[in-house]
């Protein structure tokens, strides 16, 4: 989408439609070259020597005869496959290498890093001079090997990009949904990186056709080749005899270049100023990865003593949740209850396999219907096993509506696709499905909504769109990250509502992260209240709310409530 938008803005810009003239036509000759020529662009005529313009030949002919006008269309498609020999060179080099190091980092971005520095560390023209003395005098060589050189400008180019959305929200609704890690990549990384491509591409090809247009100008390249920069040469050589030779050349090359380099700059402002009807994502946990199921328990979920620490810089270990156990039941709302920094997140995110790389669970054992999803060797979750277990089996409820929607789909293609893909649905199938679901979490015009993208939509809208992609594959279990906090008080009401309906109709097992003891009070069966990490107390929501039993957990009941006590302020929002 705004890719599209971007070319929309560039076309109304009067120097990019410019440049997208001069590019298009410069790609027809190209093409299409051989066939508009008069002569034979190599065919010597010795009785038409150094010609001027005339019906005959309409810009002369050169030293040894031959049509310039010929030579110069012809020319144009040696000198543009130079230039996207260089381009594709750096990309296929630089683009797949950039996508893994930016994604995975460690080790891989180590590597390529290095091996970047050390390309770039090299004088590219004592380089070509080499490559030419050693393989002979073909363009097409000397351009490969700068491709290969120019390359590292690539890499970097897509490292940078997608390290600054790899923790992204969406991102990790992508990986909740079950979508492997090159779905990832090719359908929400990649979208990320194609029009800062576009623009480099722009600029490398410039400068490629700027680079050989300088060999052959120099009589580095082949001769017995048709091209601007041959043709460049020849008209120096013949500078005093004819003037003219050098001129066609000369603005066919400058023309071309100004025209890609304010192609470049025309599409870097039309992003610029696309960017103000999408919206931006924050940055949150990466994927944890390593293998081991084991089978225990009878619960669906059964969380029992964990503990999650980050290793410090001082080679100590710090834990931000300790001793914590639980479970839930099929058909329960378990409320995970406190204040921020209580550690509650990390948990739900220790169950999804969503916390930072550098986490480890220390201590204790998180099983899903009968299987340990955790790796005592490594401390990390199962990255296989999430698998095949997250969308299908265990889905998430974000906190922040808009920034879990990809700016760059409609709201149909990301409910429908993972419904293709876990429950093997046809587009149809699964676009009815997804229609019916968004008139059940409450959406009056579930076409129009399907069609929108996500900076269309109002927040409430998006929060019941997820909920909608949650419980649209039939989970088990649903993990809800403060599913109100973002949302207005009458918003609140109707999603509490709607989560209440869903649960009743799945039967399924509900995590509620919140803060808020009203909202553990209206929907939650049972609750566990956490401070700093550790489990306070645990048990039934009405008995820890007319009697609790720490002074943290009166606290956190006071904190919201004004001249009432617990009892009577939460206990009649549930009809007691």
């Amino acid at each position: 989408m705004k890719l599209k938008v971007a070319m929309q803005r560039l076309l109304k810009n009067p120097l990019g439609l410019f440049s997208v003239i001069v590019i298009g036509f410069v790609i027809f000759l190209a093409i299409f070259g051989n066939l508009l020529s008069r002569y034979n662009a190599n065919t010597p005529d010795i009785l038409h020597i150094s010609q001027g313009i005339s019906a005959k030949h309409w810009l002369g002919t050169d030293s040894v005869g031959r049509d310039v006008y010929s030579r110069l269309i012809v020319g144009t498609r040696t000198t543009m496959i130079a230039a996207l020999l260089v381009s594709l060179t750096a990309i296929v080099i630089g683009v797949p290498s950039g996508l893994l190091a930016g994604y995975y980092g460690k080790k891989i971005d180590a590597v390529g890093s290095w091996i970047a520095n050390m390309l770039m560390s090299l004088p590219a023209m004592i380089v070509l001079l080499s490559v030419r003395a050693t393989l002979g005098s073909s363009i097409y060589m000397s351009m490969l090997v700068f491709g290969i050189i120019i390359a590292p400008g690539f890499f970097r180019l897509t490292r940078t990009a997608v390290m600054g959305v790899r923790n992204e929200l969406y991102v990790d609704a992508a990986r909740v949904s079950g979508l492997s890690d090159t779905r990832i990549i090719v359908r929400h990384i990649l979208s990320v990186v194609r029009a800062p491509l576009i623009i480099q591409i722009a600029i490398v090809s410039g400068i490629a056709i700027s680079l050989q247009s300088g060999l052959e100008f120099l009589g580095l390249g082949d001769p017995k080749m048709v091209s601007w920069g041959v043709m460049l040469n020849d008209g120096f050589r013949n500078i005093y005899i004819d003037p003219t030779l050098i001129i066609w050349p000369a603005i066919a090359i400058a023309l071309t270049m100004a025209s890609l380099v304010l192609f470049g700059n025309a599409f870097r402002d039309a992003l610029e100023d696309s960017k103000k009807i999408f919206s931006k994502a924050k940055p949150d946990a990466l994927v944890a990865k390593t293998p081991i199921l084991q089978h225990s328990g009878e619960h669906l979920l059964e969380v029992s003593n964990l503990a999650i620490g980050y290793p410090q810089a001082n080679g100590e270990l710090r834990q931000v949740v300790r001793n914590v156990s639980f479970h839930v039941d099929r058909g329960e709302v378990l409320g995970i209850v406190g204040e921020s920094g209580s550690g509650k997140t990390q948990t739900a995110f220790s169950i999804l396999g969503l916390l930072p790389s550098n986490a480890q669970i220390v201590s204790g054992r998180i099983t899903f219907s009968g299987e340990s999803l955790v790796s005592p060797e490594t401390g990390k979750i199962s990255d296989s096993a999430m698998h095949s277990l997250r969308g299908k089996k265990i889905a998430y409820i974000p906190q922040e509506p808009m920034s879990n929607l990809d700016p760059n789909f409609t709201i149909g293609h990301q409910l429908v696709r993972p419904m293709m893909k876990v429950l093997g649905l046809s587009k149809s199938g699964a676009k009815a499905k997804a229609l019916s679901l968004m008139q059940t979490v409450g959406i009056n015009n579930p076409e129009r909504v399907f069609a929108s993208y996500p900076h269309e939509i109002s927040g409430g809208m998006a929060q019941r769109i997820l909920i909608a992609g949650a419980v649209s594959c039939e989970p088990d279990l649903l993990i809800a990250d403060e599913p109100t906090t973002a949302l207005d008080v009458t918003i609140q009401a109707e999603v509490l509502d709607l989560l209440r309906n869903l649960q009743s109709e799945l039967k399924m097992g509900i995590l509620l992260v919140t803060h808020n003891f009203g909202v553990v009070a209206d929907l939650c069966d049972r609750v566990l209240v956490m401070q700093n990490g550790e489990m306070v107390e645990s048990g039934n929501v009405r008995e820890i709310l007319k009697s609790p039993a720490q002074g943290y957990t009166q606290e956190l009941l006071n904190s919201m409530l004004v001249d009432r006590t617990p009892l009577e302020y939460l206990t009649q929002a549930k009809g007691a």
